[in-house]
């Protein structure tokens, strides 16, 4: 048996079990946010903080391996699902993960309906997925500041630059 605060107890299996957890009615403020977070940096963990910072717990939907390749390209992720759900899920901001498989985490948001939807701030507030579905039952989109310089694609170019040199 799984202890119960650890990663792997975060990690959750479906939609189903996240909304019996977390789903409306309730006590606690719930946020979410999502990404594929196929290279774990500080940017993505800033903004992580930042959103716990919002609610009293904090959802992560994360970008299936199939959806990742869909909209980053072949080669990509890098890290497999399970090793970048246990990453996020150790981290002490986060209360739960779910993997996903759509491009776009819509149809999660709609089964939760977060109190608050979070994004980075290189988002526009009207281009959030499940913006809609989350005002219509109450809640708000909010978008946390990015740290500058942080990116997952510069870090991998980077990354593949010193190993063309080397």
């Amino acid at each position: 048996m799984t202890p119960p605060n650890t990663p792997q107890a975060r990690i959750l299996a479906d939609t189903a079990e996240l909304v019996r957890r977390f789903g409306r009615p309730r006590d606690r403020r719930v946020v979410f946010t999502n990404g594929c977070f196929d290279v774990l940096h500080a940017g993505h963990v800033a903004s992580l903080v930042a959103a716990r910072s919002l609610g009293d717990v904090l959802v992560v939907g994360i970008n299936s391996d199939a959806s990742v390749r869909r909209l980053k390209g072949e080669g990509r992720p890098l890290v497999p699902q399970a090793d970048r759900a246990y990453l996020v899920a150790a981290l002490a901001c986060v209360d739960a993960v779910i993997v996903f498989d759509d491009d776009t985490p819509r149809s999660l948001i709609a089964a939760l309906l977060p109190d608050v939807l979070v994004k980075g701030g290189d988002y526009a507030v009207e281009d959030v997925v499940g913006r809609e579905e989350v005002e219509a039952a109450g809640g708000r989109v909010v978008l946390v500041p990015t740290l500058p310089g942080r990116s997952t694609t510069a870090l991998i170019d980077r990354i593949a630059a010193s190993v063309v040199r080397t």
